[in-house]
């Protein structure tokens, strides 16, 4: 498999606060002069929401789907400084260091289910990654796509592995489907899964998911509230993609039964 690399920039200007998003990402400028969607590690679901946000945006690279540029992003001290908003000045100051940036796709439109285009293949492959990575948000109401010269482009992946908030329980749900699919905002479209399922398969191996992992920074997998080590949580995650990965069938079952 070719090698994922994933560049670090450093932010050099903060130019506004994103209130659509519950976490407050920000729109910034960074030195290599491009703009970035950063999310904050001092933001409410911490480091994890940009654990999943980082194996979620390249698991959906691997399989074909449109995600923007995934990048480290260093932030230090001076903004909070300047910032009046208490707010946001708070979330500055608790997010020094290592952040993670998406590349902003300037004049994207939030898909509406209701006008916007979806290949069935791509619904396909969408609606089953979200269930490998048990995302809970990507429904009607914040559907987390986006249209860009008119391809379907894949946001926020903040909320998925929502085991990972307790390590103390998360074998349990090695053995769950994700019935949460019913809910899905491409479900109704999805009318190619064991195609997409196939191809998935194609895409994604043992080797490709702990090259993905591998990536995630030794920073952000230290937590004093963690009770596994660094080590043990990448374990955590190959395992429990590579279980995923094994029951592609169930899942592709269960979003058939939904829809």
């Amino acid at each position: 498999m070719k090698p994922i690399e994933i560049r670090t920039v450093d932010v050099v200007q903060y130019l506004k606060p994103l209130r659509e998003g519950g976490s407050l990402p920000g729109l910034v400028k960074a030195d290599d002069e491009f703009l970035y969607v950063i999310k904050f590690r001092g933001a409410g679901q911490g480091k994890k929401a940009l654990i999943a946000e980082l194996i979620g945006g390249e698991l959906a690279r691997a399989i074909g789907l449109h995600v923007p540029e995934i990048v480290f992003m260093n932030l230090d001290d001076t903004f909070s400084k300047t910032e009046p908003d208490e707010e946001i000045q708070d979330l500055l100051k608790f997010s020094v260091g290592l952040n993670l940036g998406l590349h902003f796709l300037s004049g994207a439109i939030v898909y509406d289910p209701l006008v916007s285009i979806a290949d069935p293949m791509t619904a396909s492959k969408v609606v089953l990654l979200d269930s490998m990575i048990s995302n809970i948000d990507r429904t009607a109401k914040n559907t987390n796509l986006l249209n860009w010269h008119k391809e379907l482009w894949l946001i926020d992946h903040g909320s998925s592995f929502y085991f990972h908030h307790n390590w103390a329980t998360w074998e349990t749900h090695l053995s769950r489907t994700f019935p949460a699919i019913k809910d899905h905002v491409l479900l109704e479209r999805a009318t190619k899964l064991e195609e997409a399922a196939t191809e998935i398969e194609n895409r994604i191996d043992p080797a490709t998911i702990a090259e993905i992992v591998s990536k995630i920074p030794e920073e952000w997998l230290n937590s004093e509230t963690d009770t596994l080590s660094p080590d043990a949580i990448r374990a955590a995650y190959i395992q429990f993609l590579e279980t995923r990965l094994s029951q592609l069938n169930l899942l592709v079952k269960e979003a058939k039964n939904a829809r």
